[in-house]
């Protein structure tokens, strides 16, 4: 189970107008401004559900990831992850999570994908039966049986991602953060991806939590949404009310944004 309660995030950014004079001046006098990316951000998430978790840029998805993952320490409230506070057990904690982000690579871009997936077999020590077990199964579920020989540099942004999901899963977490992973993705692609991670939690019972600006995925894959905007969850429901909310097909750009409007986001 996932739980936040009262989580509060604030960003400390320094700023200076353009110019050389100013430049000057900042070697003497810097000026920060402060930006909430979270304001009391509260919910609970029970054990193998999949959750799509909404917004414009800025709205602070991606903190949230990373507070959960324990890459960021919260300014205030408490958050756990299967009973451990992320950034307080980061070691014990790491090993019970997936992350795929979509815009960051965890293969080694120079050798064939199968040699990052050894690597990473070494780091969760995975004993070798339970590796081979599982890698057969990711193999066969992601179609990955011409890519594991191929350099990673040498896929195409579609293989890339299967592949990265595969490496997420080595090590069978108990919750799976999924931030854009079809991304740039063609048709087929996203098939796979959507129809992969459906069956991943029905058959394994992961948590999944993902982020995404693409509604298709919400609709094909999750039974509940969180929608943020400026670091606030606005709205918890299924897809149903937020195509509801949204007036029209909410897999179109014109309905998504018009939803974030009728929130003022």
């Amino acid at each position: 189970m996932i739980e936040m309660k009262g989580i509060s995030k604030t960003y400390r950014v320094r700023r200076r107008e353009a110019g050389l004079t100013n430049a000057l001046r900042s070697l003497f006098s810097r000026g920060y401004t402060q930006i909430p990316a979270l304001r009391d951000m509260t919910f609970t998430i029970p054990d193998g559900q999949i959750v799509g978790y909404i917004g414009p840029n800025g709205a602070g998805k991606s903190t949230t990831i990373k507070i959960l993952c324990g890459i960021l320490r919260p300014d205030s409230g408490t958050c756990t992850v299967d009973g451990l506070v992320p950034w307080a057990s980061r070691k014990q904690h790491v090993s019970r999570i997936g992350v795929v982000f979509g815009q960051r690579s965890q293969l080694w871009w120079d050798v064939p994908v199968k040699e990052s997936f050894l690597l990473l077999r070494d780091i969760y020590r995975i004993p070798e039966s339970v590796f081979a077990s599982t890698l057969d199964r990711l193999t066969d579920l992601l179609d990955l049986a011409d890519l594991l020989r191929t350099p990673a540099r040498m896929l195409s942004l579609g293989q890339r991602m299967r592949c990265e999901i595969a490496a997420a899963l080595l090590h069978s977490p108990q919750v799976l953060f999924l931030d854009e992973p079809t991304i740039g993705l063609d048709a087929v692609s996203k098939l796979k991806v959507r129809e992969f991670i459906r069956e991943q939690s029905r058959l394994c019972g992961t948590t999944v939590i993902l982020t995404t600006h693409d509604m298709q995925d919400i609709d094909a894959l999750c039974s509940r949404v969180l929608l943020v905007g400026k670091g606030q969850l606005l709205l918890d429901g299924n897809p149903a009310q937020i195509r509801a909310m949204a007036g029209e097909n909410l897999s179109t750009e014109e309905s998504v944004a018009d939803l974030y409007r009728r929130f003022g986001i």
